[in-house]
């Protein structure tokens, strides 16, 4: 995707794409092709592809849930910063939580943090089963992409959101793991309210927007540690 197409596509979006952003994309390119050298961050490497299937693909968020406003932003095994720090780049007043257990890959978000002057963001190098108590029932969003199956990722991501907030899962096919989910859902208090289904322009992958919103507050048993979740499925 080279650039041209990637502003006609994310126009599409119904997102107004300015010379700001894109200079902030091409830092962001750079700094991820640089950092990759050294820490492995991405498979992802050239050109092209990072402004389809890192920074377009990021986007496609917005088809699930309006980002205007200050909301708080949960992003669950944000590796490499997708799709938090592109959200960030085109909507400014979000607040927004970057988590991964990998150091390296924080240690890189920092960077891009702050050579890319973003305001009000949070790195936390930590697994989501151990982030503070303070963050419980605090984000009006959680998302995360392509990191654990639908059934893990509910109990990893709806004890931080607000009642009422909504876990946006970005995904590939998602058909199995949503039946896979009834039983948590039911004890999370929580309900899929859509899947938006789509394909990547150019190369046509499969790509799906699971919502989830948060109806009740959640019991102080979840989440359960990581081990936990694992056997009792």
């Amino acid at each position: 995707m080279n650039i041209e197409t990637f502003i006609k596509e994310v126009e599409k979006l119904n997102i107004t794409v300015t010379k700001e952003n894109l200079a902030s994309l091409a830092k962001y390119k750079d700094l991820l092709i640089e950092y990759n050298k050294k820490f492995n961050l991405t498979a992802i490497k050239s050109d092209e592809e990072i402004y389809l299937k890192h920074f377009y693909d990021s986007l496609t968020l917005i088809k699930a849930y309006s980002l205007n406003g200050n909301l708080k932003l949960l992003d669950i095994g944000t590796g490499a910063g997708f799709p938090g720090i592109v959200l960030k780049i085109f909507y400014p007043d979000l607040e927004l939580t970057l988590l991964d257990s990998n150091h390296k890959k924080i240690a890189f978000l920092e960077v891009v943090i702050k050579e890319l002057n973003l305001k009000n963001v949070t790195c936390i190098n930590s697994r989501a089963e151990s982030l503070p108590e303070s963050y419980r029932e605090y984000f009006d969003i959680v998302t995360s992409r392509a990191v654990a199956h639908l059934r893990i990722l509910l109990e990893l991501s709806i004890p931080y959101l607000k009642v009422g907030g909504h876990l946006i899962a970005m995904k590939g096919l998602s058909e199995e793991e949503i039946k896979e989910s009834a039983k948590i859902l039911e004890k999370l208090d929580s309900t899929i309210v859509d899947t938006i289904k789509f394909n990547l322009p150019i190369e046509g992958s499969n790509r799906s927007l699971v919502i989830v919103q948060k109806n009740k507050k959640t019991k102080e048993i979840y989440p359960r540690s990581y081990d936990k979740i694992m056997k009792n499925r």
